[in-house]
């Protein structure tokens, strides 16, 4: 039987400005293929692996200090601020 949940737990989130810092901070870097190949060409590294990232997504902080990123989009439509 399909049940529905809700989650427990709080993250912590800021939306990625592009800026060098933020990529310093998270550790973003530049694939290593042509731009002309894809523009997402941004990864965070993550503990499942690289993930694609773009200027506007959040980069979401979880309980064990892991980050992932959110498209800006799902991220307005899942999460409302609570501090």
């Amino acid at each position: 039987m399909l049940h529905e949940y809700r989650k427990t737990a709080t993250i912590k989130a800021e939306q990625f400005d592009g800026s060098k810092e933020m990529m310093e901070r998270y550790g973003i870097h530049e694939a290593n293929v042509p731009a002309m190949v894809t523009d997402l060409n941004l990864y965070l590294p993550t503990k499942e692996g690289n993930m694609v990232i773009k200027q506007g997504d959040w980069i979401a902080t979880g309980i064990d200090g892991e980050h992932w990123a959110i498209d800006k989009d799902i991220f307005e439509r899942t999460y409302e601020r609570c501090d």
